[in-house]
């Protein structure tokens, strides 16, 4: 006896889960870039990264363009500033987004618990992201294991690029090398040269605060004559404090030295500074 037989037609669906369901005709795909400098490499990098997803997504006849996300000369340790990639989680929680595509995992954070989160919260909603360079979709159920000993990995290499970038900044500084912004010290400027030069007419200012405090003026006050006086301070505003007025009183770059380390950075991760006590050299 013959039997009846129904054929179903293959989805032509690419990825698996609720969203893509939903959306079966087309998934809405969005892109995110990252550099981590603002150096003009850099941004040349972030660039070229746009325009290639641009055309990988709208060249996919499955695909629809949902948009690019990317934060510029952002660190992929932490997503305190990165603006682009908060908004684009918002727009997934909003059912915006079935799959994100971006170059690499330490293109999407070089936190693995941040990627671990992400990942597992955008998988519950049922959107992948899927990794260019590694060739792991998230939704795949061989892409966690491998996803997160790659992101472990990520870690640890930004571990080692800070740990490197500290060596070669102390080991300047051993040398009497030191990393100091000359536009942000009042008195001194940037020479031609490169190096730090006296500023003529910021000079009298330093020399006024230091007169009028060994005439026995607090720094309140003197910071008080100095607003009276519209004298305009190092980036150019009238905005003077007596904490200005304290610190210029209280730096010893002002005289022509430099003491270095007075901070070091705790995590490198989450980018947190603490005052030096003895923690490291000076």
């Amino acid at each position: 006896m013959a039997r009846n037989v129904t054929v179903i037609p293959a989805s032509r669906t690419k990825i698996k889960g609720k969203k893509a369901q939903e959306h079966a005709e087309k998934i809405r795909v969005a892109a995110y870039c990252r550099v981590s400098t603002n150096m003009e490499e850099q941004l040349h990098s972030f660039e070229n990264q746009v325009g290639y997803y641009t055309k990988y997504i709208e060249k996919n006849p499955d695909y629809e363009m949902v948009g690019v996300y990317g934060d510029e000369g952002i660190s992929g340790t932490s997503l305190k500033k990165r603006d682009e990639f908060k908004r684009m989680i918002e727009d997934c929680k909003a059912g915006k987004i079935d799959l994100i595509i971006t170059k690499s995992i330490s293109r999407f954070a070089r936190n693995t618990q941040d990627c671990l989160h992400y990942s597992r919260l955008l998988k519950n909603m049922g959107i992948g992201v899927y990794f260019e360079k590694e060739n792991i979709n998230t939704l795949d159920a061989s892409g966690e294991l491998l996803f997160t000993i790659l992101s472990s990995l990520a870690q640890e290499e930004s571990r080692n690029i800070s740990e490197n970038s500290q060596w070669g900044i102390r080991s300047k500084f051993k040398k009497g090398i030191s990393h100091m912004n000359a536009n942000s010290i009042m008195g001194y400027r940037k020479g031609a040269d490169g190096n730090m030069e006296i500023d003529p007419d910021q000079a009298e200012i330093v020399k006024r605060v230091y007169w009028e405090f060994l005439e026995g003026l607090t720094p309140s006050e003197i910071a008080r004559r100095l607003n009276e006086d519209e004298i305009k301070g190092v980036k150019g505003k009238v905005a003077w404090h007596a904490s200005t007025v304290l610190g210029m009183l209280q730096n010893e770059k002002i005289k022509g030295d430099a003491r270095l380390q007075k901070t070091y950075t705790v995590d490198f991760l989450e980018k947190k500074t603490a005052k030096n006590t003895g923690q490291i050299e000076q």
